[in-house]
């Protein structure tokens, strides 16, 4: 078995970004939507802050076409916006922090590997010893 500890360093949006590309944790807040169908206290929404695994790029355009510039992108396309950026409403879901992904497993350097490398990888992690 390797050594799965990892330490996490978390950087503030409102003072640092990573380098465009890079895939990173996130630390999002913001307001879940009404629930009209609740008749309780929740009718404003309930507040959260939660981590997600996100890209950040200098550059994306949206699924309608819309340019969004210095913005994390999570898998299902969704754009957030850093913490304090005047264009992101109360409302919005923003970054307050963000860190760089672990490496994978197995001593590798990388954070990603993708197709055909992807089953060797993955067998080397599997079959790596104590301290590799």
């Amino acid at each position: 078995m390797t050594n799965l500890d990892t330490l996490v360093t978390w950087v503030d949006a409102r003072t640092a970004l990573p380098p465009s590309g890079t895939p990173v944790a996130a630390a999002i807040t913001g307001r879940y939507p009404v629930d009209e169908d609740a008749a309780s206290d929740a009718a404003l929404g309930e507040e959260f802050w939660l981590v997600r695994p996100m890209h950040f790029t200098s550059l994306h355009f949206g699924a309608d076409g819309t340019e969004h510039r210095d913005c994390f992108v999570d898998s299902d396309g969704i754009v957030r916006l850093p913490y304090g950026l005047a264009d992101a409403g109360p409302e919005t879901e923003t970054v307050t922090h963000w860190a760089e992904l672990p490496t994978l497993p197995g001593g590798l350097t990388a954070r990603a590997v993708l197709g055909t490398d992807v089953p060797a990888a993955l067998q080397n992690a599997w079959n790596a010893h104590p301290g590799t």
